[in-house]
């Protein structure tokens, strides 16, 4: 056994070492404006006392994640210090660009990726070792983590590995450990609360769930311990009085229902009928006004007006969600297997990112990731994974914008198709001795007519909007190529919602 694990571990570092080979090669490319963001945060935590954190304004990327990440720039702050003391300086420090801050940005989000090493490691070492093999390619190697945090600049590797930490105590029967990993991850970013009621009614269905006397003394041990997270990131804002300002600057509801990208969700569809609808009334002779204010503002203070259609506000938003959580919080009270929280948590996430308020476009790796671990299941659940996280990787593509950086995002892709294709074919290929020496030996993997339909769509897209529209139209129209790849990503991470659901109520 402890060969096999040591061959476990190698192989993982392997993987790792692939990797972050790949990641140091693209230190020098593109970056958003994510990375003033994080390096404002780092001269922040880092120049002004605690009691100020959540009110300066010197830059207008002002800190609106969670303590705990306050508390995480504080603590690399320390080391970019030493690297230039510029990094942290708040005001000589804005918009800086040397070397220096770029190479100091770029290793600290590799070096944070070995969370999520360690929650694949947990999540994998009793799998057999094609599945293992299979997730850990498909998460370690995850094309959408490297354009999203590599490339454009974000800590979602780190967050995640925390999710995949807690994930993997639930399926353990840890219960206690891996309601406390998911508070600590709520604490680092809020966003992912969507998943919030899932692991309420299963912790209290499984972990609570018994005698008056244990189902009490067990209530009241994860209430504690998920109180002392909280306090331990919340305690010092309250003790202070600034706790209303903490919460204002994490929800931010001034901001538009959509982002500055149009992220693949349900409200593509909403806001593309309303300036349908009011387009054709304004040319059947109504008086139409045109809002003003943008559908996908950023910033706070920004809103998002319909001409024709009702406003959706944040409780709307927040309604739909959890009515479409809803069957998933059924199933978990009714049948509170161990082996399912990852589906559900994935399908939680599947139904924030569609319905949810201000989505963010990187937010597909809440539930691509955990997918990964569902996707070595059945063959069933290897097709749909093989079709959403496609579909999820290219809803990242309008991110990287620039033509150096476009070879980039397609090779990932392909390679990572490639992968998912060639392990899944080998998982599912049949091993019957008889067929293997005829020559006979066939896999069970085969994507369906739609399937294929769909990914020959999504080529047709991307020659549409990359190479046809800019050759006819120029300039003209500049907002159709991202309508049109928002609008059918859109189809196929709804696609993937319906069928996430059919599952869980099967």
């Amino acid at each position: 056994m402890d060969h096999r694990e040591n061959n476990d571990r190698r192989l993982l570092l392997w993987f790792f070492a692939v990797a972050t080979a790949v990641k140091l090669l693209l230190i020098p490319s593109y970056r958003s404006t994510d990375f003033e963001v994080h390096r404002n945060w780092l001269a922040i935590t880092n120049s002004l006392p605690l009691t100020k954190w959540y009110f300066d304004e010197t830059s207008q990327w002002t800190l609106d994640y969670p303590p705990f990440f306050a508390y995480f720039e504080r603590f690399l702050s320390i080391f970019a210090r030493l690297v230039d003391p510029r990094i942290i300086d708040l005001q000589s420090g804005l918009d800086y660009s040397s070397e220096s801050v770029i190479y100091f940005q770029r290793i600290s989000v590799i070096v944070s990726d070995l969370c999520l090493l360690y929650g694949v490691y947990r999540l994998t070492r009793k799998l057999e070792p094609m599945k293992r093999n299979l997730i850990c390619a498909m998460v370690i190697w995850s094309p959408g983590l490297l354009i999203v945090d590599h490339i454009h600049f974000q800590y979602n590797g780190f967050l995640l590995g925390w999710l995949l930490l807690s994930i993997s105590f639930l399926q353990e029967g840890r219960d206690l450990l891996g309601g406390f990993l998911f508070a600590v991850l709520l604490c680092f970013k809020h966003l992912f609360a969507v998943a919030a009621p899932v692991y309420f009614v299963y912790l209290l269905r499984h972990y609570c769930w018994s005698s008056l006397v244990t189902g009490f003394r067990r209530l009241v041990t994860i209430g504690a311990v998920v109180v002392a997270v909280f306090a331990a990131a919340y305690g010092p804002f309250i003790y202070h009085g600034q706790i209303q300002q903490v919460i204002s600057r994490m929800f931010p509801f001034g901001r538009g229902l959509c982002h500055a990208y149009w992220a693949p969700n349900f409200w593509v569809f909403y806001i593309i009928l309303d300036k349908g609808l009011a387009f054709l009334l304004r040319k059947l002779g109504f008086e139409i006004q045109i809002p003003s204010a943008s559908f996908t503002g950023g910033l706070v203070g920004d809103s998002s007006p319909f001409a024709v259609l009702p406003q959706i506000t944040p409780l709307t938003t927040f309604a739909m969600v959890l009515l479409a959580i809803s069957p998933c919080l059924i199933k978990a009270w009714k049948k509170p297997h161990p082996g399912l929280v990852a589906r559900w948590i994935a399908y939680a996430y599947t139904c924030g990112f569609l319905f949810g308020w201000h989505v963010h476009e990187k937010a597909s790796l809440h539930f691509t990731i955990p997918l990964a671990i569902v996707a070595v299941q059945s063959l069933e659940d290897a097709k749909h994974y093989f079709l959403v996280s496609i579909v999820s990787c290219y809803s990242l593509f309008p991110l990287l914008y620039e033509p150096q950086e476009y070879p980039i995002k397609v090779l990932l892709l392909l390679l990572h198709s490639t992968v998912m294709w060639l392990g899944f074919v080998a998982q599912y290929t049949n091993n019957n001795k008889a067929q293997k020496n005829n020559g006979e030996s066939k896999s069970k993997f085969r994507i369906g007519c739609f399937e294929k339909s769909y990914l020959m769509g999504l080529v047709i897209v991307e020659i549409v909007s990359q190479f046809l529209h800019p050759y006819f139209l120029g300039d003209k129209f500049p907002f159709l190529p991202l309508m049109l790849i928002s609008t059918y990503c859109t189809v196929g991470i709804m696609y993937s919602w319906i069928w996430q659901l059919r599952k869980i109520l099967t």
